[in-house]
């Protein structure tokens, strides 16, 4: 009866050892994840104003995701080497905007190229923000 509880259980941590080795991580993909939640919100904190709209976006393999043109909103994130503060250009000088204050944040939230991102932009109102990123395909949605 001793030998065969010793046998028992020296089963049971081969199998456990067995179950643990399996539980290791190995790469799915030859490519660096990049996934991406785009958000347009009104107001100038990001965790209390009211989303507007939303759009996500996975650029490896493949462009795919919500947003209604993930091809070249790929590459415009491609262009900024991982700097989204990039993805702001010198404002249209050729667009007046309104001096009103009815603020409007963006945000960009998950892992770009293996890395995981966090940014967000107030823009004083819609013209300016549209003004702002004068036509940048990440956030046209």
């Amino acid at each position: 009866m001793r030998y065969r509880f010793a046998a028992v259980s020296a089963a049971a941590l081969l199998c456990l050892a067995g179950a643990t080795g399996m539980a290791e991580a190995k790469p799915t993909s030859l490519y660096a994840p990049s996934a991406m939640v785009f958000s347009i919100a009104q107001g100038d904190d990001a965790a209390a104003a009211t989303v507007l709209r939303a759009a996500t976006l996975s650029c490896m393999p493949t462009a795919q995701g919500t947003h209604p043109d993930p091809k070249a909103a790929c590459t415009a994130l491609n262009s900024t080497g991982g700097t989204l503060d990039r993805l702001l250009a010198a404002p249209d000088v050729n667009r007046a905007c309104p001096m009103h204050y009815a603020p409007v944040t963006v945000t960009a939230d998950g892992v770009w190229q293996g890395g995981r991102v966090s940014w967000k932009h107030t823009f004083s109102n819609t013209c300016d923000m549209s003004a702002t990123l004068n036509g940048n395909a990440v956030f046209a949605f």
